[in-house]
């Protein structure tokens, strides 16, 4: 068995579960320092085999194909924080980074905030939903307006319900026996993510933290560098984001979203992986978000994260926006990433990259 501490060299076989285009864009950044990447993923066709060695195609919870893939592998990742645990944790072999108990935390809402509330951060009002007589427990002590979210498995808008006032509490057609979490609403004033990199011998790095838009709960737009009132909580968000990585012996990219508020940083979520968010690091810092992902799992030195220019601006292209890449690549300025999906409405197709070189613009 390989030694976990040692450094895994230029050469070697990362695995990689997930076949979506941050497995894409990590296979690029694999490539480029020298790594062959072998896909595992239930979906066939998938845009992230377009820019690695190897595709499995089998399901997660395939545990034969799951052992055989993992024995080809010196360290696997993954790009996709809904990849089953259990059969992980039965299969073994080649290291995982970052660990299983970061997939088991980011895939339950309850656990996810319960964690973090422990570590001493403030997340948004909570509490368990099992059952109708919990939904009203729920709405008389935490108020309305409020949002339901499924503890599993919902991203992007996915799995959940706006409840407004007590009577939409009344009227909501809940999904009968799933797990579910209520939330009360955050007064914001925007929300930001921080991104950060740990290594195998603990250093943490940081990319400045992106300003976030979202549009139907997708994520529309990111700004570096944040308005200066954003910008003043990232201390305390990193802070936070440390105490996380640490508690969870994370080792690679990891992403906390928080509400910037009048009373502080708030935390949404956390993600597991290389962030949509973080996708302007690819033209806009000196180590992008996914080289730095395959230094980290591979126990080389940290790139470093500074931004490169004095703003950045990246857009995702969402369904058909992507039909639109003439004109994107009309202004020499801007970086176009698609991802080599078929167009469908509401899916991420790819995003745009615009650097600011006039501070003042």
């Amino acid at each position: 068995m390989r030694d976990r501490r040692v450094a895994i060299a230029p050469g070697a076989t990362i695995g990689m579960l997930g076949g979506g285009q941050l497995g894409r864009m990590m296979g690029v950044a694999a490539a480029q320092l020298g790594y062959r990447c072998h896909v595992f993923a239930p979906d066939d066709p998938c845009v992230a085999a377009e820019t690695c060695a190897r595709f499995t195609a089998a399901p997660f919870e395939d545990e034969d194909a799951l052992a055989a893939f993992m024995g080809t592998c010196d360290v696997v990742t993954y790009e996709f924080e809904n990849v089953p645990v259990g059969p992980l944790a039965a299969v073994g072999g080649a290291p995982l980074r970052a660990p299983v108990r970061a997939l088991e935390i980011a895939q339950d809402r309850l656990a996810e905030k319960r964690f973090v509330a422990d570590l001493g951060g403030t997340p948004a009002p909570f509490m368990a939903v099992d059952d109708e007589a919990d939904f009203t427990r729920a709405i008389e002590q935490i108020g309305t307006p409020g949002i339901v979210k499924t503890r599993r498995d919902g991203y992007d808008g996915k799995g959940q319900w706006r409840i407004m006032s007590p009577r939409d509490a009344e009227d909501a057609n809940l999904p009968a026996g799933t797990p579910l979490i209520y939330e009360g609403f955050v007064d914001f004033l925007a929300e930001f993510s921080v991104i950060l990199v740990r290594g195998m011998d603990g250093e943490i790095r940081y990319w400045d933290s992106a300003e976030n838009e979202h549009s139907s709960g997708v994520l529309a737009r990111s700004t570096v560098p944040a308005r200066p009132d954003i910008a003043a909580q990232v201390p305390a968000a990193r802070e936070l984001s440390a105490k996380v990585a640490e508690a969870l012996g994370y080792i690679g990219v990891l992403t906390l979203e928080f509400f910037a508020t009048a009373q502080g940083p708030v935390f949404n979520e956390m993600a597991p992986r290389v962030h949509n968010s973080g996708h302007w690091t690819i033209e806009g810092a000196r180590t992008s978000q996914f080289e730095n992902h395959i230094r980290a799992i591979c126990g080389l030195p940290l790139g470093d994260t500074a931004t490169i220019v004095p703003g950045v601006v990246m857009d995702n292209l969402i369904g058909e926006q992507a039909n639109g890449w003439a004109e994107v690549l009309a202004d020499p300025a801007n970086h176009l990433h698609l991802y080599g999906k078929d167009v469908r409405e509401g899916r991420k197709m790819g995003h745009v990259t615009r650097l600011i070189m006039d501070a003042a613009a």
